[in-house]
């Protein structure tokens, strides 16, 4: 492979639920540097600020928060200085609002730019029109997008970027991370994992509960995360006499995401289109899930469509049908049986389709080949 020097750039320093970033930054080949500090990285891999100049500094913040704007030529050049002295070879974007907004510094140092969008930054309609003439400067320079579902391919189609540089490659999972589980003694225990936002629609997947609930006593629901529909949930919980069978973990560690689920039988999501537009990727805890053997149910909704295979590995429902969706896991609760034959199903289908050696291998390719250029 010779030298490579990869700079990839993210938006937060921290998240828990973005997973699938670190996995990139420590499966990536390369001598990689990592940006980060919003829409446009404002520190370098030492933590230090890209702009270096006091003044300089003042001067973008003045620009950036005053003046709202988003080229701010100050930064470009610091940011295109950066990727010079650093001899960066290809620049990697985490989310499209990212690529979008470090394009003009990719072209100031001649650098190659791909792109990997994720959900938001495709659906949401508020992010899109914020950036969309910065897109459409993206979708002219960069080598290569990665989508990660059918539908963001052809969302990207309709947005303007061009589809001979598009790229469909989910977020993949680490099935030696996640290996199978005997889940054959498991009671009807079920565990849902992932934000309290809008489009994952925390309270369609308690509602759906209660219908196993109301005829298994001894059925129970763990749900994992945070957000702002959690004290809404939980205050339906309440009132529904859900207590002793609905708890509400928040954020956790992924060991102790592991231990729970060992303890589970299935494990459901009720992704949506939020009011926005903005939708899901590829869930990375639906892979995991699936990577675990558990059985799963979900929603037809974006790359969950292609995750889970409808009546094989799992059932999908149609977005906001609460009933469907208790229904199918009304039949799990009573059948372990099922669980196991679905669990089985989607342990397989993660491993064939979804294990992220083969995404990071693909993604290699697609660097090496945008440094070539």
């Amino acid at each position: 492979m010779g030298e490579f020097n990869l700079c990839i750039i993210k938006p937060n320093n921290n998240a828990f639920s973005e997973t699938f970033i670190e996995e990139h930054i420590k499966r990536l080949p390369g001598n990689k540097k990592v940006l980060w500090g919003g829409a446009f990285p404002v520190y370098d891999d030492e933590g230090k600020f890209i702009i270096v100049s006091k003044w300089g500094l003042l001067l973008y913040l003045i620009q950036k928060r005053i003046f709202k704007k988003l080229s701010i030529g100050i930064a470009n050049k610091a940011l295109a200085n950066y990727f010079t002295k650093n001899e960066i070879d290809v620049v990697f974007a985490e989310y499209g609002m990212v690529g979008a907004m470090v394009t003009d510094a990719c072209k100031l140092a001649g650098v190659p730019l791909v792109i990997h969008y994720h959900g938001a930054d495709v659906h949401h309609a508020g992010t899109v029109k914020k950036y969309y003439a910065q897109y459409q400067k993206a979708f002219n320079y960069a080598s290569a997008f990665i989508a990660v579902s059918g539908d963001m391919v052809e969302t990207l189609k309709q947005m303007g970027a061009p589809a001979d540089k598009i790229t469909l490659s989910s977020c993949g999972v680490d099935t030696h991370a996640f290996p199978q589980l005997d889940i054959s003694s498991n009671g009807r225990n079920f565990i849902s994992i992932g934000r309290f936002v809008e489009k994952k629609s925390p309270l369609s997947v308690v509602k759906a509960f209660k219908i196993v609930a109301d005829q298994y006593e001894d059925a129970t629901l763990n749900m994992v995360g945070n957000g702002p529909l959690f004290d809404e949930t939980a205050a339906f919980i309440r009132v529904s006499g859900l207590d002793a069978q609905v708890t509400l973990r928040g954020v956790l560690k992924p060991d102790e995401i592991k231990v729970l689920l060992k303890q589970s039988r299935c494990f459901v999501q009720h992704s949506v289109t939020a009011a926005d537009g903005d939708k899901e990727g590829t869930p990375v805890s639906v892979l995991e899930a699936g990577s675990s053997g558990l059985a799963i149910v979900s929603t037809l909704h974006s790359g969950i469509k292609e995750a889970v295979i409808n009546g094989e590995t799992g059932y999908l429902v149609p977005e906001h049908d609460i009933e469907g969706m208790g229904a199918y896991m009304l039949n799990i609760a009573g059948d372990i049986n099922l669980a196991v034959k679905l669990g089985n199903a989607a342990a397989a289908h993660i491993r064939n389709n979804y294990d992220v050696n083969n995404r990071i291998s693909k993604l290699t390719t697609l660097l090496l080949n945008a440094k070539k250029q």
